[in-house]
């Protein structure tokens, strides 16, 4: 039986992450990843140096890399992948989350639907 990751990383995601931790002037176990309110679109990502993981926190490894996600926003996303992306004028993690419904013009907030119980995949 294979298990559903609540998200998934991309290769430049994770070597990014991978360098971002090797760099931090502390221990870190992973990074963890959620979301809160605000911005004109309603939400937005969030994502910290974990120094462990917290009680009720699910645990992805991917690519050699541990994420943490909030419990509170495992609805919000369940299916996102998780890519670093560079441009002639930034580098940014960018999140393909199919529960995103829209975003505003800044890209810094979303609006995320939660997955309902008749969206989640089933396990094989």
């Amino acid at each position: 039986m294979s298990g559903f990751k609540v998200i998934s990383l991309t290769d430049r995601a994770a070597d990014r992450i991978k360098a971002i931790m090797a760099d931090a002037d502390r221990p870190i176990a992973g990074l963890r990843v959620g979301v809160k309110n605000g911005g004109c679109a309603g939400m937005s990502y969030t994502m910290e140096y974990a120094e462990e993981r917290k009680p009720g926190e699910d645990m992805i490894e991917d690519r050699g890399v541990t994420v943490f996600i909030d419990p509170k926003a495992v609805l919000f996303l369940l299916g996102t992948e998780m890519d670093f992306q560079t441009n002639k004028l930034s580098s940014q993690f960018v999140f393909n989350n199919p529960n995103q419904t829209s975003a505003c013009g800044c890209g810094e907030s979303v609006a995320i639907t939660p997955v309902t119980p008749d969206r989640i995949p089933v396990l094989a």
